[in-house]
């Protein structure tokens, strides 16, 4: 297969991000005494974006407009403090990332995260590396998996859809992939499972991220 770039999903499939998001999320929770949650639970709870990962863990009774809002809020406030504490790349990134490089594929980041933390994160920790365009969700296009974001970032890049290769941890980055006519690849070691990708279509998996380099032509 022949492609020309890759663009990656960031939390869950480059950056370990979970239990600082779970942190800033529970403590948004526990402020306003509401039930918190595990680690765990948070592997479900993320990837459509703030808004709808503060409605996901709020209580039923609570999820209204006003509590949403003031907890969407609480949430940029506590991880604006908590963004780098435990967040890492995967095991391997960095050697996947040296690799295409040497390659020359062309890289780019298209996350849900909002926009600003998304690219700091970009800046923070993965910094040896050049990603052409790096977008998060802000309110120039509607969050994955419409495809929207996925085609501002291949017109950016001046490359057709088809030679992109799209990797995430999700059911939503394998939709956003179809939807731009991109070719779908899942990575085992993020937040979801190996049937989700499967089932939302997946036309690879990978379970170590150098083994994205076996889908390179030579």
């Amino acid at each position: 297969m022949r492609f020309q770039a890759v663009v990656f999903d960031l939390d869950g499939t480059l950056l370990d991000t979970l239990e600082d998001i779970a942190d800033s999320a529970n403590a948004v929770l526990a402020k306003r005494h509401f039930p918190t949650h595990s680690v765990e639970d948070y592997r479900y709870f993320v990837g459509d974006g703030v808004p709808t990962l503060v409605t996901r863990i709020l209580p039923q009774e609570s999820r209204n407009d006003d509590t949403i809002a003031e907890c969407v809020e609480g949430f940029r406030e506590e991880y604006g403090r908590n963004w780098k504490v435990k967040t890492k790349p995967y095991d391997g990134v960095a050697e996947m990332l040296d690799a295409l490089a040497v390659r020359h594929l062309k890289m780019a980041v298209l996350s849900n995260k909002p926009d600003d933390f998304t690219r700091k994160c970009v800046v923070e920790f993965l910094p040896k590396w050049t990603f052409e365009i790096v977008l998060g969700l802000h309110n120039g296009i509607p969050p994955k998996p419409d495809p929207t974001g996925a085609h501002q970032v291949a017109d950016y890049l001046s490359i057709p859809p088809s030679q992109i290769l799209y990797v995430g941890d999700s059911a939503i980055d394998m939709k956003t992939a179809i939807a731009a006519g991109m070719y779908p690849l899942g990575v085992l070691w993020g937040f979801r499972s190996r049937e989700e990708l499967e089932d939302n279509g997946a036309r690879a998996l990978i379970e170590r991220p150098q083994e994205i380099l076996a889908l390179l032509s030579h």
